[in-house]
């Protein structure tokens, strides 16, 4: 299976393509541009590098969220875009469940997938590594670090960060032993996009293009703005 997947729930974004669970490129950028100026450059130019055509692929993947409302939906319409000419079979992968696969090599670690969500809240998702596949300990969530916090220390030095809220977590969860991925790993990446879509389980999940859609745990910030004016001024 040949498979197309991009990355843009948080500041950086990336492309890669996997063939039979070998990766065969993958790009990566880390600065200050908008995605809508860097994913399809940079998908184009990755395309050109591996010397495979858009109508080859046989799934296009996308982590769909949680993460940046911008982000996500960017990178979904990317997907959207570059599948509906060929009708391309599409998935959305978990934010979340992407980060734990790019954390393999800590096999039998808890893995705590970590996103800033700002606001000292974060998106989680908790994973252990058993024999090489990431098993989910429990479903996506929004969450006080304070929560989280409590709710990991018992885990000791088996924990380890990863994702772009890792450092942030850090701070207080090294108090109890916990680990800090390398930053070589640590963030979201396309590869662990197309690793997490290839389990054989996925393909129940795929969809037209014309269904893929973001999924998110919180409602964006305008909205949640909107909405505590709207209670406030029901009890004035």
């Amino acid at each position: 299976m040949l498979i197309l997947a991009i990355d843009s729930s948080a500041t950086a974004a990336s492309a890669a393509v996997l063939e039979e669970s070998r990766l065969l490129g993958e790009a990566f950028v880390n600065t200050k541009q908008t995605h809508s100026q860097t994913l399809m450059p940079m998908v184009s130019g990755l395309l050109c590098s591996v010397g495979k055509r858009m109508e080859e692929f046989d799934l296009m993947a996308v982590s769909s969220g949680p993460g940046s409302f911008t982000g996500v939906r960017i990178g979904v319409s990317c997907i959207k875009g570059m599948a509906m000419p060929f009708q391309t079979p599409c998935l959305g992968v978990s934010t979340l469940e992407a980060i734990a696969y790019g954390q393999l090599a800590w096999e039998g670690k808890v893995i705590c997938a970590v996103m800033d969500a700002r606001c000292q809240q974060v998106y989680n998702g908790m994973f252990q590594i058993r024999q090489g596949v990431p098993v989910r300990l429990c479903g996506d969530r929004a969450l006080p670090v304070e929560a989280l916090y409590e709710e990991c220390k018992d885990y000791g030095s088996s924990l380890v960060l990863a994702g772009d809220g890792a450092a942030l977590c850090y701070k207080s969860f090294s108090a109890f032993g916990a680990l800090l991925s390398p930053e070589a790993i640590r963030f979201q990446r396309a590869s662990a996009v197309a690793l997490a879509a290839a389990a054989p389980e996925k393909k129940e999940c795929y969809s037209s293009p014309a269904a893929l859609f973001p999924s998110y745990l919180r409602l964006p910030q305008a909205e949640r703005e909107l909405k505590k004016k709207q209670e406030r001024e029901m009890i004035q």
